[in-house]
């Protein structure tokens, strides 16, 4: 049971921004909960009515669900770079925290946390009676573990450090001392050397997952050790994925209020490829009950079938970028900040928007920060003029240099991509396009030289520039090094006022323009569709399966 908690002052300038039309619905649940507000709080603070609950006493036990998905082979958490990755090894790992489609930040295996008035210090309580699958205890020392695992720089890809940069020592890469202090077995402190509003909602992000003292990444399918409901039987990268409900295990979800669910029997993911024919064509020959997503012309044809379709406005995007730092012929071509305006001048959004993704979006800026992002700063667009593109590449002295664009397969990027090289031969430089399956892009996604490359939806805009833009960041795939730009980036993390923070994301924002850092044309609303009687399976913006909620009703 939880305790009642203080609120943090900052929750009810947050109500009065609400109140105001400063604040959208769910950017004020997504500040207030992150503050440690608990989400029926949040809502009676903001005078919102209470979020609908599943009605979960019909669903059947006893019962598979599958899933149209791609299926990627399994990672060390802290490194996964897929969602679809993240989604599978949801069935046994778990959550500190997570952010719902409601914007809410809720605690998992947290059961609440306070943050002190000056952001320095987080005191996180542990949900108590949460046991791992081999039944050792869920305690303190295991989250001050995961804090060390994930604060280690020194592991490839690891991008969890850098969303814990305030508690990283910059010179040994590693936890800082003192960062982390277990309190007693159900409590943890955590100081930070600065202030971070992002740090909270970090921890939802999928490679965020918490792990056993004996995890191993080389074996962690075998030895599936973890707190949630399900293992997983089966596991064929490109085919499918099998998770199994562990009847061995007493899963704390089962005894919690408000949770519930993991009524399914087994969870299936079938993999039918990048083509949205081919996972439509699967709906209609009824192979499949749910789709992870679905896009342009086929969320009508879904429509038509009878299917139940859920929609979400997100922050989700594509990305077209140059590589500062990766060479070709012993040149770095898009370290020329005139090659990237070229490509930046000669792309029309609008024209983007309509040719790869339908219209089913609305035109973006340039800079990675959406309007849907509560510290979005309306700056407004980039110029686009194509005759000024060719210009600049004479300027630079490779009117003759052949850019070669990148995509996957899939009918996001590919369309994105087709549409962009069009434009920019109608500018007058020159594009070759290569088309790659899903096997060869995903290993290599961040090296190519140009390509495009699909970003998922996270809660704060300041977050997605951190984690993509800040130099030396593993998912940073620009290569974009700008030592101010960083400094702006750390003093924004430590503001938690809206309008305060927001004059810094303007400079931020520019900056991004200004140096053609990318082409970044549209923000998605998502799609999914799923056959009548599936529960719990509304599209989260974030692409985020909580697979615990999935039901079948008879």
């Amino acid at each position: 049971m939880s305790l009642p908690q203080p609120r943090h002052p900052l929750a009810q300038l947050h109500a009065r921004e609400l109140a105001e039309g400063r604040l959208t619905r769910r950017e004020f649940l997504t500040r207030v909960t992150a503050l440690g507000v608990p989400v029926a709080g949040a809502y009676a603070l903001g005078g919102l009515p209470a979020p609908a609950r599943a009605d979960e006493t019909a669903e059947t036990e006893g019962t598979t669900l599958r899933i149209q998905m791609e299926v990627r082979a399994l990672k060390d958490p802290r490194t996964a770079d897929w969602s679809e990755i993240a989604n599978i090894y949801r069935g046994w790992l778990e959550y500190l925290v997570e952010y719902n489609s409601d914007g809410s930040v809720r605690g998992m295996l947290l059961d609440r946390w306070e943050v002190s008035d000056d952001a320095l210090t987080y005191t996180l309580h542990l949900r108590p009676g949460v046991r791992w699958n081999n039944g050792d205890a869920f305690t303190a020392e295991d989250v001050a573990r995961m804090f060390r695992y994930w604060c280690d720089r020194e592991v490839a890809g690891n991008s969890m450090a850098g969303r814990l940069v305030s508690l990283v020592d910059h010179d040994t890469g590693q936890l800082r001392d003192g960062a982390v202090t277990v309190i007693d077995p159900l409590t943890v402190t955590l100081t930070l050397q600065s202030p971070d509003v992002a740090l909270m909602v970090g921890l939802s992000d999928y490679p965020a997952a918490v792990v056993h003292a004996n995890h191993d990444p080389l074996t962690m399918l075998d030895n599936p050790l973890g707190t949630g409901p399900y293992l997983p039987e089966a596991l064929d990268p490109g085919v499918r994925a099998l998770l199994v409900r562990n009847t061995n295990h007493d899963w704390w979800g089962a005894r919690t209020e408000g949770f519930g669910g993991a009524t399914l029997d087994a969870i299936e993911f079938i993999d039918y490829g990048t083509d949205p024919a081919s996972w439509l064509a699967a709906a209609e020959a009824g192979e499949i009950d749910m789709m992870y997503e679905n896009i342009g012309d086929f969320i009508a044809l879904a429509d038509a079938l009878g299917w139940q379709r859920s929609e979400v406005t997100t922050g989700s995007t594509v990305v077209l970028r140059g590589s500062q730092i990766a060479k070709l012929d012993g040149r770095a071509p898009y370290a020329d900040a005139r090659v990237r305006k070229a490509i930046q001048l000669a792309i029309d959004n609008e024209i983007a928007l309509e040719l790869g993704y339908s219209g089913h979006g609305i035109v973006a800026e340039n800079h990675h920060v959406a309007p849907v992002h509560p510290d979005y700063a309306a700056i407004g667009p980039t110029a686009y003029d194509p005759d000024a593109a060719l210009a600049l590449m004479v300027e630079a002295g490779m009117e003759d240099f052949a850019h070669e664009l990148v995509t996957l397969d899939d009918g996001l990027t590919m369309r994105t991509g087709d549409a962009c090289a069009a434009m920019l031969r109608d500018a007058g430089l020159k594009v070759k396009r290569t088309v790659l399956p899903g096997a060869r892009f995903w290993a290599e996604w961040k090296s190519y030289p140009l390509s495009i490359t699909e970003w998922n939806h996270r809660p704060l805009g300041i977050q997605m520039l951190a984690l993509a833009y800040r130099s030396g960041e593993p998912w940073n795939e620009s290569g974009y090094a700008n030592h101010d730009f960083d400094v702006l980036v750390g003093e924004a993390l430590g503001i938690a006022e809206a309008e305060a923070r927001r004059d810094i994301m303007a400079r931020l924002e520019a900056m991004l323009q200004q140096d053609a850092v990318i082409v970044q044309p549209y923000w998605r609303s998502l799609y999914r569709h799923v056959r009548p009687g599936v529960t719990g399976a509304e599209m989260h913006p974030a692409f985020e399966i909580h697979l615990y909620k999935l039901g079948l009703r008879p």
